[in-house]
């Protein structure tokens, strides 16, 4: 096992959980402190207030992971005797990191909505909407027969040709390539000033935009020639489709009143908020953690009988009585489920990469309501 900084702990993190997958106005990513620094224990947490920060301090902890970010607005100036001046001044006095992972977690395989949509026991479950999705472009090469396969090669190893669970697809076809090297030029065939003919190679690779810089140095170092000729082309298609919330089915029907009881157990909350007979059949659940009112109409469409999520107002909760879509509102803490599932994804992924690292998750509740 080997010690490491901040730095290859977020990169292992966002191979998981990619800052490109968040919404634009998300403001996910390192908040506090510089990633150059060792790491030996990392906090897990759903928030960061400076009950948080006194926790990471008393545990030896040298990064916050957290789900919510603790600047979500920008701030214009930092003044310490306001909570979130003091809240980074503690972190800074302390060499604490502080990283959020908001809706790009959220959307990851494996991140919230899918901690929550397991807790709930739904089965052959989907994104509720699409969210996200990864440009794509045909890269078009042609090169000399001999170098063709070093050239396939080179691509595949930077992320050209993954289709699915497949890497390194490509496609070929053998023809005629005709130039002239000018006098200032350096052929690696032919001599200048000499028309020339070479039987070559077309190699076709499909790639997703956040890999093309890549790709494309791959290219150039691979290609033998001084000016090799490519396309690269924009495809109206995407990959990587990923998605907010889940929806997925019961494995049995239960009335609303049962699933409500089932629900408040599932994510370990005091109470939930029903909207509906309670008496209803239930089999076709969607889920979204964290704010999910906007989105009852998606919920309505893809078919779901009850929608859980938090913060739902009483004109929304209005709305969803007309579409007789039932709602379960569990609050929006019920998120916390990350704190245990983040910590045991990043657990198992440091011991793959051979990183000594402990993972700790946090023992504070920042469930601001109190239930009486």
């Amino acid at each position: 096992m080997k010690q490491v900084n901040g730095h290859q702990i977020i990169q292992l993190f966002e191979t998981w959980a990619p800052k490109r997958y968040a919404e634009d106005w998300d403001p996910v990513g390192l908040q506090v402190g510089q990633l150059n620094r060792s790491v030996t224990k990392v906090l897990v947490s759903l928030d960061v207030d400076e009950r948080i920060v006194d926790e990471a301090i008393a545990r030896g902890a040298e990064l916050i992971i957290a789900h919510h970010p603790l600047l979500f607005r920008p701030l214009k100036r930092v003044w310490t005797d306001t909570p979130e001046g003091r809240i980074v001044e503690k972190c800074i006095k302390h060499d604490i990191q502080v990283y959020a992972a908001h809706t790009n977690l959220d959307v990851a395989e494996g991140g919230v909505n899918d901690l929550m949509a397991d807790a709930l026991q739904l089965e052959n479950t989907t994104p509720l909407m699409k969210s996200y999705g990864e440009d794509l472009y045909k890269l078009v090469v042609f090169a000399p027969l001999e170098n063709a396969e070093a050239i396939r090669q080179a691509l595949g190893d930077a992320g050209a040709g993954e289709i699915g669970e497949y890497t390194h697809c490509s496609y070929e076809m053998i023809g005629t390539g005709r130039f002239t090297p000018s006098e200032r030029a350096k052929p690696h065939i032919g001599r200048s000033g000499e028309a020339e003919e070479v039987e070559e190679v077309r190699i076709e690779v499909i790639l997703p935009h956040f890999s093309k810089s890549r790709v494309m140095k791959a290219l150039l170092q691979a290609h033998p020639y001084e000016e090799p000729a490519f396309d690269l082309i924009p495809l109206a298609q995407q990959t990587d489709e990923k998605g907010l919330g889940r929806i997925g089915t019961l494995a049995e029907p239960m009335t609303l009143r049962g699933f409500a009881e089932h629900a408040k157990r599932a994510l370990n909350v005091p109470a939930v908020r029903v909207v509906g007979d309670v008496e209803r059949s239930i089999k076709k659940v969607a889920v979204l953690g964290g704010s999910g009112s906007k989105y009852i109409h998606q919920a309505k469409q893809q078919g779901a009988d009850v929608y859980v999520t938090g913060d739902m107002d009483f004109h929304t909760a209005q709305a969803c009585e007309k579409l007789h879509l039932a709602i379960i509102d569990p609050g929006h803490h019920a998120e916390k489920v990350m704190i245990a599932g983040v910590a045991e994804k990043m657990k198992t992924l440091c011991q793959e990469a051979g990183y000594e690292v402990e993972w700790l998750q946090s023992e504070v509740n920042t469930e601001t309501f109190t239930f009486l």
